[in-house]
């Protein structure tokens, strides 16, 4: 029987999803890959024709939740008219999403040392930090941000994000250290007191 290319995007798209809850409860080590194409209902055949090894898979596994996060950015900051709140929201909803459960593993500990972190921050770059810097350009062009460097201002945002979604993912409750960040981002950002 001829498989269709909607077939086979379906079957990727399945290999992703239950690779990404395998990665995520149990980390890219103890996760054996006929494990997923068992859950995934596919050969072994199958899952090796779609991603050449346990790498790949994670790989693609971590490009999806890259995405996601950041669509999330960019959906949460086109709530607002302000720019500076679109900012704000963007960044919080960074945040939200790289420690939720299902992300934090993958996109916070086992992405970099996996794959490395000039694959991590390539991913990025497409992503969220990409988000970051056209909203940042846009808010430049707009005067409300003074003569600074989009780039050196688009990374120290960024690194501080990714720090305190580090710290964030270590605790059990994350409202406080949630409204702390932001707190400070605003500060930083010259809209708080």
């Amino acid at each position: 029987m001829r498989r269709t290319k909607d077939d086979a995007n379906e079957t990727n798209r399945r290999l992703i999803d239950v690779a990404r809850k395998q990665f995520a409860e149990q980390g890219y080590e103890k996760v054996a890959l006929e494990q997923i194409a068992t859950e995934a209902d596919v050969t072994r055949g199958a899952l090796y024709h779609h991603f050449r090894n346990k790498r790949g898979l994670f790989h693609a596994v971590l490009e999806a939740v890259q995405q996601e996060v950041g669509e999330r950015v960019e959906e949460e900051a086109s709530k607002s008219d302000d720019l500076m709140d679109q900012l704000l929201q963007g960044c919080r909803a960074f945040l939200s999403a790289a420690i939720e459960p299902r992300n934090k593993r993958i996109l916070l500990v086992e992405g970099p040392a996996v794959l490395g972190w000039d694959v991590w921050r390539e991913l990025d770059e497409q992503n969220s930090l990409r988000h970051l810097k056209e909203q940042l350009v846009f808010m430049k062009e707009q005067g409300v941000l003074g003569d600074v460097s989009v780039d050196a201002m688009a990374h120290f945002i960024s690194g501080a994000l990714n720090e305190s979604a580090l710290w964030m993912a270590h605790l059990e409750d994350t409202r406080d250290s949630m409204e702390e960040t932001m707190k400070m981002l605003t500060l930083l950002l010259g809209r708080g007191r």
